[in-house]
């Protein structure tokens, strides 16, 4: 769940505008990641090139060859301090951080603790989605019925474990090539070990066994991501009872898995899972699957993403013992009650996955040092990322990003708040509006959702004083969809008819998750309904399920367009 990182910068003001000449993006990088990039000022709307970056390392910064560019870098470069800033963590959230903040001039460092790209690169988003895409692929070659509605005729499907999980595994390499490279690139000193905050301004690092070294910083990053949640009780020993990092190996693929969790990553699973010839069993311990999502989106996807494939399950149940085979027995599970605590059954399966979430990895930051107690594991933090201490403090120049401060656990959240931060720190007050951060669940087909959900937009609703209302539309009525033989789908819009206020939008139809940034760019832009149902979208595209879903809102006609103003978000 990645998103472009140059997609959420945010310019300066127009009269000291610096951009390339060229928007390339090189596997959701920037030009950096080449070399080398040509700055332009714009001025009074023209355009006046005022000299070449070199990007390549040099006593790790960034080198303007201006003086007026690289007088303005100086103004901002500490003297005192050996980096401007320093990242402790090199996923997604550091990675990101790190660009802009040599992009703003900023002398950086990241210390990568275990492996560049994080989570996400490594044991997430991305190994996931290659497995997905072949899931995908299979699942399509295997339904006769839609291959003969197309007028095709396929023989049986087949598929190389070792070849699927190949595919993951060299992806993920690819990526975290290309994000050591774009570091290196443009001058971003990656220190190796793990990172321990030893006092203000102060970071110590190195791997185990051997010496450490210590750096001054006049600001600390702390992106250092979250790890699986296994609860008490479950052995995990990484062959027949697993967590999401194993599953993403393929190893093996059992004739009949467990998937304890039916969020993101129990729902993905399944879908591949199912996809290469296995049985699934949902454990859940809410009362209904899928308790994150819009429960009417929910509905939907039971019937289409569980209903019609090899799935069962149990809701309402805790896994409270879970043993891996051994000697010949299988996988044995315990169950109970969820609310009255009784034994409820025991399963014999060939393998578990534990997908119950995910928890921070914030152990050994010495946040002691600063006294900083976490709550949860999460490192507390205000709308800034700005660290808060044991006293209810700010600590100066400590910022945390992403999964450890826990407030919306996605990679390109960890991203979008880096970028926040670095904007703060060269001086605009940028304040992230996280109901506006788009998340996706890639099973075939798609779910996506931004904002609100409804049940959570009428508990707002209540206890402001305002009404809200509810759109929807089908994929069934657009024709691309209906070309492609993918009719199943639903797009939702949460709305205030008063004002015209977006508040949530679900989508559950193919291509959901790319389809829902218009949305979440609505929602970012302060944009109202009256407004974007101008909108142009091209015909015929999947685009044009949201079209008819803004055209179909009803707001009050006493309301105007001055109504929708941009808001600072």
């Amino acid at each position: 769940m990645q998103a472009s990182v140059s997609s959420l910068y945010t310019p300066h003001p127009p009269h000291t505008i610096f951009r390339s000449n060229s928007d390339i993006q090189f596997c959701g990088l920037r030009r950096e990641a080449l070399g080398f990039q040509s700055i332009s000022q714009f001025r009074n709307g023209e355009s006046h090139r005022i000299g070449i970056v070199s990007t390549k390392p040099r006593s790790g910064k960034l080198t303007v060859f201006s003086a007026s560019a690289a007088a303005d870098n100086g103004s901002r470069r500490a003297t005192s301090f050996d980096y401007d800033l320093v990242i402790i963590g090199a996923g997604v959230g550091g990675h990101g951080a790190a660009l802009h903040a040599v992009e703003k001039g900023l002398k950086t460092a990241i210390i990568e603790g275990d492996v560049m790209g994080g989570t996400c690169v490594n044991r997430g988003c991305v190994p996931s989605k290659a497995l997905l895409a072949v899931s995908g692929r299979m699942r399509e070659l295997q339904d006769e019925h839609h291959m003969k509605a197309l007028g095709l005729q396929v023989a049986a499907a087949g598929y190389d474990r070792q070849a699927v999980a190949d595919h993951a595994n060299n992806l993920a390499s690819k990526i975290r090539g290309n994000l050591t490279n774009s570091l290196k690139a443009i001058g971003v000193d990656i220190l190796t070990g793990f990172g321990t905050i030893v006092g203000p301004q102060k970071v110590k690092y190195g791997k185990v066994g051997f010496s450490e070294n210590v750096v001054t910083a006049k600001d600390i990053i702390i992106a250092t991501g979250s790890v699986p949640f296994v609860p008490k009780g479950i052995e995990i020993d990484g062959k027949t009872v697993i967590t999401s990092d194993h599953a993403l190996k393929l190893e093996f693929v059992p004739d009949w898995i467990a998937i304890v969790g039916s969020g993101y990553i129990g729902l993905e699973f399944s879908d591949v899972y199912t996809a290469l010839g296995s049985e699934v069993t949902f454990i859940e311990a809410m009362d209904q699957l899928m308790p994150g999502f819009d429960p009417e989106i929910g509905k939907l996807a039971q019937r289409v993403l569980i209903n019609p494939r090899k799935i069962d399950y149990y809701t309402g149940v805790f896994a409270t013992k879970i043993t891996p085979a051994k000697d010949g027995k299988p996988v044995t599970i315990e169950l109970i009650d969820a609310k009255t605590k009784e034994a409820k059954d025991t399963l014999e399966v060939d393998a578990a996955l534990i997908a119950t979430g995910r928890a921070p990895f914030t152990k050994g930051l010495g946040l002691n040092n600063i006294n900083v107690e976490t709550q949860r594991g999460f490192v507390p933090v205000d709308d800034r990322m700005r660290v808060i201490d044991a006293d209810g403090n700010l600590v100066p120049h400590v910022y945390c990003i992403g999964d450890a401060n826990g407030k919306l656990m996605l990679a390109h959240t960890a991203s979008a708040q880096g970028i926040s931060v670095i904007e703060q720190l060269t001086g605009k007050d940028y304040v992230l509006n996280h109901l506006s951060i788009p998340a996706a669940c890639f099973t075939h087909p798609e779910i996506s959702m931004v904002g609100l959900t409804e049940p959570q937009a009428r508990e707002k609703a209540e206890k402001e004083g305002f009404e809200i209302s509810i759109a929807k539309t089908s994929f069934k009525a657009n024709t691309k969809a209906l070309a492609e033989n993918e009719g199943e789908g639903l797009a939702k819009l949460i709305y205030r008819p008063d004002t015209g206020e977006i508040l949530g939008v679900h989508i559950l139809g193919m291509h959901a998750a790319d389809l829902i940034h218009e949305a979440s760019n609505a929602i970012a832009l302060g944009t109202r309904v009256q407004d974007i149902k101008f909108a142009v979208h091209a015909h015929p595209t999947l685009s044009e399920v949201l079209d008819e879903l803004y055209k179909s809102a009803k707001v009050n006609p006493h309301v105007s367009k001055s109504v929708s103003e941009p808001v600072s978000v």
